[in-house]
């Protein structure tokens, strides 16, 4: 008879924050993290502070060999592998993603393959952004695909958007899911069920039986309102360390859970007098402005989130309202890192390290955790699965 597993254990590998992962241990705290890499020293420090039972290694994934890395974690099992190898190479916000399939970080999939290939996990779950559909016409991507299947895994994937599962912001990104078909002999592998709806537009993909899209089902998609209403409003520059309100809605209230009693990262960027009259101007894109106020900049750029929807994908960009969409909807700033947190699903007492830029890169990289939380059930109904062998 198959041992019923008390503990999974995952490594989690290109970890940044640590957000899937999170993700997962609040949804189920059989979940437990014994070990993640990255090369971020700050990123690894957040990833640490949020984890403390793992052993959080800051060093270049090519230097460091699943084998070391197992001696240095000292588990004798892994259940889940989790992570997302840098996706810059092929983002879908860069104008020439795809062009250059040379690009070093389009090959750092294959440390993910060989941690995956070493430690046998019963599953895992590799995410990126949906730009990696399209780097050589898909065959990069098929190649990936391929890969898992020759290490005994049985693989699918979709194109989430956050949007779809509580998270105020409509945030796609492809996830890959792989069972181990030598560990569990009926692998179970659906994709999360969307609980939100909303019928804005999204970047799309031309594979859209792979696409997850709900219009009507479920409950409407959260604003950004809802998700910082219940935060204390700021001018350029100011910080604030309460809460402005009680709560308003389950999402605040999940958000605050733990108990804070103060606000953290909620400090305003410092913008210039020729910022502020554009902030003041602001409307839903740029091209509310006056002609020649600004002279460069996406559509998107020098334009005010919308308070009733979700908001666009956060980027590490989100308090410079040159390069985004990021202006308040109400006030004459970009949003704060607490903001920009509660968009990305992150709690308020999650701990970011490092300085103020590299918590605005760690946030805007980051996988929501409610993403995590969405994939739960489906790892652990195989994690659980009765025949699944040691």
């Amino acid at each position: 008879m198959a041992q019923r597993i008390k503990v999974f254990n995952i490594i989690d590998i290109f970890c940044g924050t640590g957000a899937i992962s999170y993700g997962l241990k609040n949804y189920d705290k059989r979940f437990s993290v014994v070990g993640g890499i990255d090369i971020d020293k700050s990123a690894c420090d957040t990833a640490r502070a949020n984890h403390s039972q793992g052993t959080f290694i800051c060093n270049s994934i090519e230097n460091f060999t699943p084998r070391k890395f197992e001696g240095v974690i000292k588990s004798d099992h892994v259940e889940l592998v989790v992570g997302g190898p840098p996706c810059q190479g092929f983002s879908s916000l860069r104008p020439s993603r795809g062009s250059n399939i040379e690009d070093p970080r389009n090959s750092l999939y294959k440390n993910f393959l060989q941690y995956v290939r070493y430690f046998e996990p019963v599953a895992f779950l590799m995410e990126n952004v949906i730009g990696l559909l399209s780097v050589s016409n898909g065959g990069l991507f098929n190649e990936i695909i391929q890969a898992f299947h020759r290490l005994g895994y049985q693989v699918d994937w979709r194109v989430l958007n956050a949007a779809n599962y509580g998270v105020p912001q409509k945030r796609e990104r492809l996830f890959v899911v792989g069972v181990n078909k030598s560990r569990v002999r009926n692998p179970v592998l659906r994709f999360p069920e969307p609980t939100h709806f909303f019928e804005g537009r999204v970047i799309g993909t031309r594979f859209k039986e792979n696409y997850i899209v709900n219009t009507s089902r479920g409950m409407p998609a959260l604003s950004v309102m809802s998700a910082i209403s219940d935060l204390p409003s700021l001018k350029s520059g100011e910080t604030k360390t309460f809460y402005a309100t009680r709560p308003k809605n389950n999402y605040q209230k999940d958000r605050r859970r733990g108990g804070a009693s103060a606000v953290t990262l909620h400090q305003a960027a410092n913008h210039s007098a020729k910022m502020l009259k554009v902030i003041k101007m602001a409307g839903s894109s740029k091209g509310a402005l006056p002609s020649g106020l600004v002279s460069s900049g996406y559509t998107s750029c020098y334009s005010k989130m919308d308070p009733s929807g979700p908001a666009t994908t956060i980027t590490v960009k989100f308090t410079s309202p040159a390069s985004n969409k990021c202006i308040h909807p109400f006030q004459q700033r970009s949003i704060s890192p607490r903001e920009a947190a509660r968009l990305q699903s992150f709690d308020d007492k999650f701990e970011f390290c490092g300085s103020k830029t590299d918590i605005a890169s760690q946030i805007g990289n980051a996988v929501p955790p409610l993403l995590g939380e969405a994939f739960a059930p489906l790892l652990i109904e195989n994690l659980e699965a009765k025949n699944v062998s040691f």
